[in-house]
Formats: structure tokens, sequence, C-alpha cells
């Protein structure tokens, strides 16, 4: 499955880590021959995780600030979960963001509301630690397609993706243009 495919399939999932978690209502997919992708330059100790299992985490820090979680594919390709519905653990949540809302739209606020940290680098969605369960496929008219956000290069693609209607995204999508 490419991170495409993978990025429109996670929508709907159910994402827990360590007891706090919710659906995922936005992803964005980066794939290896992608100039805006970690991977696109071949593996490196900082990327290793993308080139790992598929259905394993690659975790990593934005600008030294933020974490990043990221759902592996095929080798060099990853899905970063960009926004969920937060469902299950709520108080664990709010007192990881300090109260701060809105809780868990936008990357960096994912991977804090969930206490995602670069030990969780490389570990396996198997229910333990860290849990994924697909949905069943999603309607195509379910899901809202745009271009990624806060990326230098590969800027056309339309690799974002979210859950038409939901509340909670990192930003709006562009409305649809007329027919």
């Amino acid at each position: 499955m490419t991170a495409v495919d993978l990025a429109r399939a996670l929508i709907g999932a159910q994402l827990v880590v360590r007891g706090a978690g919710g659906i995922i209502i936005e992803t964005e997919a980066y794939g290896r021959d992608d100039p805006a992708s970690h991977s696109f330059r071949g593996p490196t100790a900082r990327n290793a995780a993308m080139f790992g299992p598929a259905g394993h985490a690659y975790v990593y820090r934005s600008y030294g600030i933020h974490l990043c979680l990221n759902v592996v594919g095929r080798p060099g390709e990853a899905v970063l979960i960009r926004a969920i519905e937060p469902r299950i653990g709520l108080g664990i949540m709010q007192a990881r963001r300090q109260g701060r809302m809105p809780l868990c739209a936008g990357p960096g606020r994912v991977a804090q509301a969930l206490g995602i940290s670069l030990t969780d680098n490389g570990a396996p969605f198997d229910g333990g630690q860290l849990s994924l369960v697909l949905p069943p496929a999603a309607s195509p008219a379910d899901i809202v397609t745009g271009t990624r956000i806060g990326i230098s290069r590969n800027l056309h693609q339309p690799w974002r993706f979210g859950l038409a209607g939901a509340a909670g995204l990192s930003r709006p999508f562009p409305a649809a243009a007329p027919f």
C-alpha cells in the first residue's frame, strides 16, 4: 500500500497511545521519491524507522520543538497524523496539554496530547503501547483532499486527507471547485 493509500485508509481509524486517543481525522502522505519526505535522500540515523517494518511509528522532532507521529507504510514511506478527534482519556490529554486548546488539531498537539516521546520511534502499532484499528474503507465522499502544510518542496501534491465535516482539523481544506 502506498503512503497515499495508507493516508486515506487511516482516516477514521482509532489511534490509542497508553490509554489516550481518538479517531484520526487528518493525515499527510510522504513517499520515498518525494522531495518533501525525510526519506528522500535515503536512510539516516534520524529517519531509520521510516525504512523499518510497516505498521510501526516514525517519531521526529519538528523545528526543534514539537514531536510528530507517523505511521510507516512501505520502506521509506510514512503518514503524518495531523489531527485526531479526542475520545479516550480526555483528562489525560487535557493535563498533558495543560488545558490549552485546541486539544489535538495539529501534529505537535497530537503528539503532546498522546504523550508521544522519541522512545516511541520504531515502536509497533500492535495493541501494546500503541494501538491502531483501521475502519472499514471510507467512502470517497467522506474524505477531503488538499495540499500538504508546512513544507517547502513538492508543494503541489494533493496528499493531505481529512474526514469531511470533521471539527478539529489542523487547518480547513479548500472548498471544492464547482462543476
